[in-house]
């Protein structure tokens, strides 16, 4: 089992460089044990969203040392 934890983040941004997202669309999945679980719903989100140019997603990696806490 890996140390670190792995969340899919997103939504529609305002424009298709993706500096800023429209407010109310964030969306925060997670978290995922593996990144392997991560990419199967990031793959799901991103394929049911591709036909708008502005909804991106992507994979965190959660870092190992806020789990030790």
């Amino acid at each position: 089992m890996s140390n670190s934890r792995f969340w899919v983040v997103g939504g529609e941004y305002t424009s298709c460089d993706c500096e800023k997202i429209v407010q109310g669309t964030e969306r925060v999945i997670g978290p995922f044990e593996s990144r392997h679980e991560a990419e199967r719903t990031w793959r799901t989100l991103s394929e049911d969203h591709r036909p708008q140019a502005q909804v991106r997603f992507t994979i965190a990696q959660e870092p190992p040392s806020t789990l030790s806490a």
